[in-house]
């Protein structure tokens, strides 16, 4: 008896730049919102929240309110970095959410 030949193929290889870098893509080239260069690198939460803000103000590409636009691009941004992203990094841009919400007269939780 003849043993079965499987046919599966053997695994893509992943390349980083098609895979890992599509967040940055989106990040850079967002449908909803038009950010300033470097934004989630700022060390001052109150001025990543205001630049966010802002953009989500004049964004007329938009599809939900500029506080969700807003708030959506920052936990994008926070959720793709994963456990990559340093803690004190961490800390400033959840402190940025902090400062969104004032921003926009909202509270937390």
């Amino acid at each position: 008896m003849a043993q079965k030949q499987s046919k599966r193929r053997p695994a893509a290889k992943s390349s980083k730049t098609a895979t890992a870098c599509w967040s940055g893509e989106v990040t850079r080239h967002s449908n909803a919102l038009d950010l300033d260069a470097g934004v989630f690198t700022w060390d001052d939460p109150v001025k990543i929240a205001r630049s966010l803000k802002r953009s989500a103000e004049v964004s007329a590409r938009r599809k939900a309110d500029p506080f969700r636009s807003a708030m959506s691009m920052l936990t994008f941004y926070i959720n793709r970095a994963g456990k990559d992203l340093p803690e004190a990094r961490r800390q400033v841009l959840e402190q940025a959410k902090d400062e969104l919400r004032k921003a926009f007269g909202r509270t937390a939780g």
